[in-house]
């Protein structure tokens, strides 16, 4: 499911980033600077991509050998109404109708683990991609507009599709670890559904911006997921953070309003494609966002 245009790594000429603001966007400029490898961060107030204007901004801006890395998206904390999926896929539109027209190096668009069937509760790349909800819907259909529009102008597509994200810097407050630690450094408590005893795979977000890194230099094609392949519950997590902050921090259990459902990742593909990445522990990963909470804190 992922192929490697490149097979021995190579710098890209230049990656420019649509979504300079969020929180796998910043991880990435940094990773990609930490390397060497030039890169432009693009934010929705110098290129809104929901306004048709976009289309002539960014084909002024992007040249034939860039990298194009797309990380924009409405996420569900900014809704989850249909006029919300509407302006996501306007967004996609506007990209299309450039790149369709207008190719670059690669282009790699940063997907979602909810594009999966949730049925299955072993993910792979080529398992079923199926709807659950209209965010999940928005990513699928972004990923056909894409595609179609890199098939016209015969550009390397790669899809990124991660698990769920850790991290200092996230903004979104999911139910996991970013969600565990500020609350349990703001109540001193962690809030679990149930006995939060579903299985769930976590990846540090400077682990997904080296997984994009490697695709880049790689300029790979087709479907990755960005997952560790260890999977454990949101009880496990949640003891793992009272047990970095070492202080008395409580375990809350709230009735359960939804069914249990879990979720694994087969990492082979992975592992064939970049046999020398190694993820990040969890418990490695959290000690790291605890020191990063604690050293903004104290900006």
């Amino acid at each position: 499911m992922l192929e490697h245009l490149q097979k021995q790594a190579s710098h890209p000429n230049r990656v420019v980033i649509l979504g300079s603001k969020g929180f796998l966007a910043h991880a990435l400029v940094q990773h990609l600077t930490s390397e060497g490898i030039d890169c432009l961060a693009i934010g929705s107030s110098e290129m809104d991509l929901i306004h048709p204007d976009s289309m002539a901004k960014l084909s002024g801006l992007l040249q034939p050998d860039d990298s194009l890395v797309i990380t924009s998206a409405l996420t569900p904390d900014k809704g989850k109404d249909v006029a919300t999926l509407m302006k996501n896929l306007e967004m996609a539109r506007h990209l299309a109708s450039c790149l369709e027209n207008q190719g670059c190096s690669q282009v790699v668009y940063i997907s979602s683990d909810s594009v999966y069937d949730g049925k299955e509760s072993l993910i792979r790349e080529s398992s079923t991609r199926q709807a659950s909800d209209l965010y999940s819907l928005m990513h699928i259909a972004r990923e056909q507009i894409l595609s179609q529009a890199t098939a016209k102008s015969k550009t390397p597509l790669c899809f990124v599709c991660p698990c769920a994200i850790y991290g200092a810097a996230d903004t979104h407050n999911s139910y996991g670890p970013n969600r565990f630690f500020r609350t349990a450094l703001k109540d001193c408590k962690i809030t679990l559904f149930g006995n939060g005893e579903e299985i769930r795979d976590h990846i540090l977000v400077d682990d997904v911006a080296r997984l994009i890194g490697l695709c880049l230099t790689h300029r790979s094609v087709g479907i990755l997921n960005a997952a560790t392949g260890v999977a454990q519950s949101f009880h496990h997590v949640a003891e793992n953070i009272a047990d970095v902050l070492g202080s008395n921090v409580a375990i809350e259990c709230l009735p359960r309003t939804g069914a249990i459902t879990h979720r694994h990742f087969d990492p082979t593909v992975r592992i064939k494609a970049f046999p020398q990445f190694e993820p990040t522990p969890l418990s490695v990963g959290l000690a790291k966002m605890h020191r990063d909470l604690t050293t903004t804190s104290h900006k």
